[in-house]
């Protein structure tokens, strides 16, 4: 079956397509990548989506105008990857939709929301859709993150050592074999906020670490930010920008006066790699592989390899997965799980009850047509 899975993370940058070649082979499902396209969202899009984000304030006209948006430009990019990669012959798309509210409280999370309203990619492309991925999780006790967990310990599945997976997006997350998974803390969300807010929007990310790279890690700022009493709450724990955004770190800086942008950024890069690897270090790793945006950022990995002494660091590329398409692909899974009545999550990596099968399915232009359920659940992943 050829899946299109369909991620825009909490870094709201771009939409990635990822299409893949799914089949089951007894206990094995075998992924065929077939590529990513990548449509960055238009500018007035992107400022209504962070303005309405926290700590911003917005009203239900504004989201049902996000919802609307958001799901034609998804529906956009998946008609690219329908014709580009799949050469019109995509059987599902699967989408995670764009973030906006995690309800994260008290150690729980009581609900979430994600725009991107799927009728919009069923008409567009005339295929089934399946969106609102984390909502079952919730409902069954569970975080409702990550939900990659579940394809990292596929994919990982009898590879020598104690292999970590390591997802550098706006929020950093782990998997452990042993099915431990959770948010271990911004990954690349503070550090973006901080080149936007010192740029005057200019710059959405720190390009290419530049900014970190001119800078020194401010001791006293670090350890303010380090109080944060996220990072020692057990896994599992799941977290978002209704925390880590601008306002976060204003008041961390409230306390330590003025400081060069480099320095900050420089120190905030150093949060992402200090919480990574503290995180790292009670999983008894021997491998991490990461993916995600903050790969490309040389000067956060350099710090998160010079704080894993003993631990190989590498990116998933060297294991056939582009580090950019990952999620993409680890939703096309997820949408193919899914479509064949199989529980897309481990319990022990986001703590509900029992795994479930997730999503909500949009039915196509020639109705609902489903495969027939699978009788065997996959154990490991095969990537070809």
């Amino acid at each position: 079956m050829r899946v299109i899975g369909l991620m825009s993370g909490t870094s709201y940058d771009a939409i990635d397509a990822g299409a893949a070649d799914l089949s089951l082979d007894g206990d094995s499902l075998v992924l065929k990548p077939l590529g990513l396209v990548s449509e960055a969202y238009d500018e007035t899009l992107r400022e209504a989506l962070a303005a309405s984000l926290p700590p911003g304030a917005t009203s239900m006209a504004e989201v049902c105008r996000l919802d609307t948006r958001i799901g034609q430009a998804f529906a956009a990019t998946a008609v690219r990857a329908v014709h580009e990669l799949c050469a019109g012959r995509a059987e599902l798309i699967a989408s995670h939709g764009q973030t906006v509210y995690h309800w994260a409280e008290d150690g729980r999370v009581h609900g979430t929301l994600q725009l991107g309203q799927p009728a919009w990619l069923a008409e567009a492309t005339g295929l089934p859709v399946v969106a609102d991925f984390r909502s079952r999780d919730i409902a069954a006790g569970g975080q409702g993150a990550p939900l990659v967990s579940l394809v990292d310990l596929l994919w990982l599945r009898g590879r020598p050592g104690t292999p970590v997976a390591l997802n550098l997006g706006g929020i950093a997350n782990l998997t452990a074999p042993d099915g431990t998974a959770f948010d271990t803390g911004p990954g690349c969300a503070l550090i973006d906020a901080a080149a936007r807010g010192f740029s005057g929007g200019r710059l959405s990310y720190d390009v290419d670490g530049a900014l970190a790279g001119g800078g020194t890690v401010h001791e006293p700022l670090l350890l303010r930010l380090l109080e944060e009493p996220y990072y020692a709450l057990p896994a599992p724990k799941t977290t978002g920008k209704e925390l880590f955004h601008l306002g976060h770190l204003r008041d961390a800086l409230s306390g330590v006066g003025t400081l060069p942008a480099e320095d900050v950024v420089a120190t905030l890069t150093m949060l992402t790699a200090r919480t990574v690897a503290d995180a790292v270090s009670t999983l008894g790793a021997t491998e991490v592989i990461a993916s995600g945006g903050g790969t490309r950022n040389p000067v956060l990995m350099r710090m998160l390899g010079q704080r894993l002494p003993g631990v190989t660091l590498r990116t998933s590329d060297e294991l056939g997965l582009a580090s950019a398409a990952k999620e993409a692909y680890a939703f096309a899974v997820l949408g193919f799980l899914t479509a064949h009545g199989l529980p897309g999550t481990v319990p022990s990596a986001t703590g509900a009850r029992h795994a479930r099968v997730l999503g909500s399915i949009t039915p196509g232009r020639d109705g609902l047509r489903l495969p027939p359920p699978a009788g065997q659940r996959p154990v490991r992943l095969v990537v070809e």
